[in-house]
């Protein structure tokens, strides 16, 4: 079933397209990864799906919901969540706090047994708990990225947007980092990732979009895209 789907989508910032008349999908519980070189459009889509910017052209539609020109919020209101290629955390709060935001972001009703619950659960199932009371300042880059996937799973998505979440990690972090990614799938979520780190890529994604100067130029699964031409030739290489 189709979750997110984006039909001719475009966005120029001066002229210089950004995202070049885009169609894509996503299917539910999947994970799709996004790929290109730097400035290949990835984030500037994301942006769009997410509200951060309006398309100039193009119909972005969630569960068969037009989304293109809605606020963030509202976006995040129906499940769709997302994380920053550069963490977006409050670094003069707590572990804690940070987590503690996604619970009761714009929800009304919430109440703090509710939020604390909430808030709890998600520390818990990211591996946070024992990291509560710190500060963001005295955490690892690895932990902050962590924050900021459970701050994001703490609004309660059906699909969680990843960027870059694997990013100046070494080896073992990564692992860990797609040891969560998978458990987050086994939830239910289904997920999209932007993501330079090949050995995530092509060991957890059913499929692959490939974007260069703002097209699209591929898609398939992890085998199709490893062995297509133009993908290794822009962006893989031999």
């Amino acid at each position: 079933m189709t979750v997110l789907e984006g039909k001719g989508v475009n966005k120029a910032f001066g002229g210089r397209k950004a995202v070049d008349n885009v169609d894509f999908d996503v299917q539910a519980h999947e994970i799709l990864g996004l790929i290109g070189p730097n400035g290949a459009g990835k984030t500037t889509l994301f942006n769009l799906i997410s509200g951060a910017i309006r398309p100039d052209s193009g119909v972005i539609t969630y569960k068969g919901t037009r989304i293109s020109g809605r606020k963030p919020y509202a976006i995040c209101h129906m499940g769709l969540g997302r994380t920053f290629q550069t963490a977006k955390n409050f670094p003069d709060l707590t572990v804690y706090q940070n987590v503690r935001m996604g619970a009761t972001f714009g929800k009304k009703g919430v109440s703090e047994a509710d939020a604390e619950r909430i808030t709890n659960e998600v520390l818990a199932f990211v591996g946070l708990q024992d990291a509560a009371e710190k500060s963001m300042k005295d955490i690892t880059l690895a932990l902050q990225k962590r924050v900021e996937v459970a701050r994001a799973l703490a609004t309660g998505p059906d699909l969680l947007m990843l960027d870059e979440l694997m990013a100046g990690l070494n080896p073992t972090e990564v692992g860990e980092a797609m040891a969560l990614v998978s458990r987050i799938r086994d939830r239910g979520v289904t997920i999209v990732m932007i993501e330079h780190v090949m050995r995530a890529i092509m060991n957890m994604c059913d499929r692959i979009l490939v974007l260069h100067h703002g097209q699209k130029i591929a898609e398939g699964t992890p085998a199709e895209i490893a062995a297509n031409p133009t993908v290794i030739e822009i962006y893989l290489g031999e």
